[in-house]
Parts: structure tokens; sequence; C-alpha cells
């Protein structure tokens, strides 16, 4: 069945000036949508609607198609549905393209994720309905002001039922549409014929009309972005063995004109081993460098470590043995060729944003932040955050 993505952006935006190509993150906000619509398994094709053409650059750049519309089309009152007919005429005329689905996504909601779009397709198809859209369940009580005073919408005010004892009610959350074609170009609006609801989970509910909202979602993006990877993690996961340069530090080297050498080191990631300390997480640092750096290091954080060791492997085995731990519920943070084995071996391989190619390409985890800036207060939150320790004897 082929399903079309269309994304309407207009290049005016009073409340947020330049509101679609404002950064969210690692991207311009129109960004997200149009990465979840390419990874949504039920989308044939993406086209961005713009009249705006550093709009249009982004998203072509982000991977998707872009419609140029008219000036009529693009003024404060403008429909969406106007944009979308817009697109689906352009593309009969230009390529003879008739999709069978038009999947209408707002690039304000960047939570929005491919999972939802395809649910939201899914449900449509599987329900034999006309239109279908995003909900989330709403299990609040509207009131309204009357003449009589305020009275409510959903509910009785005179007595109060339980949550249990309420029909079930859906909030609309403007972000996925999808419509049948043909219907749609009769009606020419959003919902027609049997409608279909597909339920979301609420942390995926968030629209950009305010400059705070930016903040609202990055936060709860960082957030999503932590769970959805600490899917990896070990369950339990019991002890923590890691490299010392590339991870601890930023794996470079400070030397004086005396040759002492000394290295930097991240505060943060001296709060995330703490963390995980009083956690009851046993932890240990395996160092090819023989630099005495490396203890003073440790000992600080209150750390086991051994330097100055050529073959970890051997050594990270028996200290997971004398703790009663198995491989399989320790994680390995490493950043570099000699970290390789111990990585493959562990239940979990985690490499910081900088790590060599290899380390990379062997990590289950591959962090947002580089060695010594963060990292492993990043993996840290990510640990806690995911529920998953169980103490092993220190």
């Amino acid at each position: 069945m082929e399903s079309l993505a269309i994304i309407p952006a207009r290049g005016g935006s009073k409340g947020i000036p330049r509101k679609n190509v404002a950064m969210l993150l690692d991207k311009p906000l129109i960004a997200h949508t149009i990465q979840a619509a390419r990874d949504a398994a039920r989308v044939t094709r993406v086209v961005v609607s713009t009249d705006d053409p550093e709009i249009a650059q982004v998203s072509r750049a982000y991977g998707a198609e872009v419609v140029m519309r008219p000036d009529e089309l693009a003024g404060d009152m403008a429909r969406s549905e106007d944009a979308l007919l817009h697109v689906l005429e352009r593309l009969a005329v230009a390529e003879g393209y008739a999709p069978d689905l038009v999947v209408f996504l707002q690039c304000t909601s960047p939570l929005t994720s491919a999972e939802d779009i395809d649910g939201t397709i899914a449900s449509l198809i599987e329900q034999g309905a006309d239109t279908a859209h995003s909900v989330i369940p709403f299990h609040y009580f509207l009131w309204r002001e009357g003449a009589g005073g305020a009275d409510g919408i959903n509910h009785d005010k005179s007595f109060r039922l339980m949550r249990q004892q309420r029909e079930p009610e859906y909030l609309e959350t403007g972000s996925v549409y999808v419509m049948r074609t043909e219907g749609f170009l009769n009606a020419r609006f959003r919902f027609f014929g049997r409608t279909a609801m597909n339920a979301i989970p609420v942390d995926h509910w968030q629209e950009i009309d305010e400059p705070v909202d930016f903040q609202i979602a990055a936060e709860r993006m960082a957030r999503l972005r932590r769970r959805d990877r600490s899917a990896g993690l070990p369950r339990p996961l019991r002890a923590l063995v890691m490299d010392f340069d590339g991870v601890h530090t930023d794996d470079r080297v400070l030397v004086s004109t005396s040759g002492e050498e000394a290295v930097a080191c991240s505060r943060a990631d001296g709060m995330g081993i703490e963390l995980l300390r009083k956690a009851g997480l046993a932890m240990t640092v395996i160092s090819k460098e023989r630099n005495a750096v490396v203890a003073a290091r440790c000992a600080k954080l209150q750390i086991d470590c051994t330097h100055g060791v050529e073959d970890k492997l051997p050594l990270m085995l028996a200290w997971l043995a004398q703790r009663g731990v198995t491989p399989a519920e320790a994680i390995y943070v490493g950043n570099d060729i000699n970290d390789l084995a111990c990585m493959a071996a562990v239940g979990c391989a985690v490499a910081p944003a900088d790590a060599h190619p290899a380390a990379l390409a062997q990590a289950g985890i591959v962090l947002s932040v580089g060695g010594g800036k963060g990292a492993l207060r990043e993996l840290a939150e990510m640990i806690l955050d995911a529920g998953v320790l169980s103490a092993a004897p220190a």
C-alpha cells in the first residue's frame, strides 16, 4: 500500500520566529519529524510542503522531497488541508502519482516516533476506517464558565466518579493523521467517514507553540533517548569495567618541560561514578597506561584500578569471577582497539562518542559525548534511570 507522508511547514511563524528550522538538541525542529517518517515502515514517500527556501534546503538535507507552495497557501489563515491537496495535485500532474493513503504529520510535534506513525496507519487499515489519528488517554475533568457559574463538561459536578468507573476518553495529539486519499480528495478535510484512533505514549505528546516548549521537548527527548539506548543494558547489571584514557580522560596528555604528564578529567564523570558507587555497583578501571595518574584518579574516585596491563581480558574475567559476576552481567566501556576483546566478552559494550571507529562498531551503546567530557556521567544516569542495578560483592 502506497502511503505518502506530507509535512506542512510555513516559513512565517510569529510566536517563535524561524521555528521550523530552529535547533532542537542535535538537529532542526522539522528534521525530527522527517526522520520519524523516513523510519516508519509503512511510509513509502516523505514530502515537505513549504513556501520557505531555508526550510526546503534543510528538508532536502534530511532526506525529504520538497514541494514549494504558493504564497496564498502560506498565510496565517491557510489550512493545512489545502497544503496537502496542493501536494497531491502537483504530484498527480507531474508524475501521475496517486497514493492509497495520505499521512499528515505536524513538524511542531518533534517527539512523534516511527512507531506512532506506523501504529496510526495500522489502526486505519485493521479497523477498515477512512481516517485515523493519534491520541493519548485523557483522565482530566473539563469545566466551562456559564451563566450560572462553572459547570462540568465531561462530568457531573455533583458527584465524582473514580477513573476506573469513567468511560475512556482520549485527547487528539495533533501529530499524526491518516486519510484514504480518494475520500480526502472528496471531503477536502482530515476527518470523514469512519475514524480510528491510535493511542501513543504520553511521553510522545509535545507541541511546540511557545519558546519554553523547546526546553521541555529537549529534556523529554533526551530522557527518551536514554531510555531507548538503555534497552541494551544487562538485566541485572552487577559490574562496570572501564578503560582510563579516552574514557575517564579526553585521550590527551599534557607534558611539562620536566617530562611530567597530566590528563584532563571531568568532574561530572566523577559525580557519575560516585552515584554508581553509592548505588552499590562494583567498578574497576583496567588500563594499558603505566602513568601513576591512573591510580591517583581512581583512588580519588574510590574505585578499583589496575594499570600497565597489556592483555586486559584475562584480568577482567578474573576480577568478575572473584565477585561472582558473569560477563553477561557486566558493562565494559572502551574507546580503542585494545578494548575490543573485553567489549566483545561482556553483556553490554559502551563507547564514548569520539572513540576509535572499531570501538564504535563493537559498542552496543554509543554515548552522545566524548571521553573525559561527561560520557561516564551520561552512562551513570542511563543506568540509574533504567533501574537495572543488582549489587555485586565489593
